[in-house]
């Protein structure tokens, strides 16, 4: 797959402003980072361990961890390198590796999110057909569909980013490799490399969060059925975390890839993709499963087993 690029290293200006502040910001995301890791295989660990948790819901969250992992791990380590170097760059293929595992990671996670709403929805108004419908050769199928849609996704984008040309400017106001980034300081005509982005967006962005606030207006009449209100607390603390971490990725995934490529600082471009590639990946083990009291109880058996040795 050939080039016509002159441009052998892209150059990282996304926290150029906080030079002076330079050993702070390094500590703050190296903490982001081991906070992200150490919960996200901890919820692997127990769901994985834990016969009760063999279930549909801690299955997709589990998938949603590994995500996590690889989501964080594309961006994280290539930012703390360049913020402990002088020469904060990468190589061209070392962007476009970056590139193919980022956006997987985001159109993975944008269809998880909707599998998980799925299954909170069919576990909340059709609880009698859920064994049924949730069978485990189901949730194989609904677990493997995100990753396959996000890669293919990605392959899509790399390729038609690999094909420009780019023999101006290398640097790029941002703190890792993006695809509106990068076409913004390409010398060729991008276009179709927009309305590519855009369209994509539509069915992998928007759509599913579309399915997931249909999902949860269903779910919210049916719980309002419930006449106790203890029932009502207990249905909807299941699904309120994951409604809360939805919002807040979907609200910035979808303000990085499909808004106009102009108008926006580079602060705020900056702050909306250290939400969706940093915060969100640290907060799930938090919102989704620590939380939870089945998790919760998980883990205490795995600490009293090990004060046992």
């Amino acid at each position: 797959m050939a080039n016509d690029t002159s441009v052998s290293v892209f150059l990282f200006m996304g926290f150029s402003h906080l030079s002076r502040y330079q050993a702070l910001v390094f500590l703050g995301f190296l903490l982001i980072y081991l906070i992200t890791l150490i919960g996200n295989i901890l919820i692997c660990v127990l769901i994985w361990r834990n016969a009760n948790l063999h279930t549909p819901m801690y299955f997709f969250l589990s998938n949603l961890s590994l995500l996590d992992i690889c989501y964080s791990t594309a961006t994280i380590p290539q930012l703390l390198h360049n913020l402990i170097m002088d020469q904060k760059g990468i190589s061209f293929q070392g962007c476009m590796a970056q590139l193919f595992f980022l956006i997987s990671c985001t159109g993975a996670e944008c269809i998880l999110l909707a599998v998980m709403s799925y299954d909170r929805y069919v576990a909340i108004c059709i609880p009698l057909r859920y064994p049924i419908i949730m069978s485990r050769n189901a949730c194989v199928q609904l677990a493997a569909c995100p990753w396959v849609i996000g890669i293919l996704n990605s392959v899509l984008h790399t390729v038609l980013t690999c094909l420009l040309s780019f023999c101006g400017s290398n640097i790029i106001q941002h703190f890792f490799c993006d695809v509106p980034q990068l076409l913004r300081i390409a010398c060729v005509d991008t276009s179709m490399n927009n309305t590519v982005l855009h369209v994509v967006t539509v069915f992998v962005g928007i759509s599913p969060f579309v399915f997931i606030l249909i999902s949860y207006i269903k779910i919210i009449s049916s719980i309002m059925k419930i006449r106790s209100v203890e029932g009502r607390w207990k249905s909807f603390s299941t699904c309120g975390s994951h409604l809360t971490v939805v919002l807040l990725y979907y609200g910035t995934v979808n303000f990085n890839y499909n808004r106009p490529a102009y108008g926006y600082s580079v602060h705020i471009d900056t702050l909306a993709s250290v939400l969706f590639c940093m915060v969100t990946p640290m907060l799930n083990p938090l919102l989704y499963s620590l939380r939870n009291k089945e998790v919760a109880a998980a883990l205490k058996r795995a600490m009293h087993r090990r004060h046992a040795f």
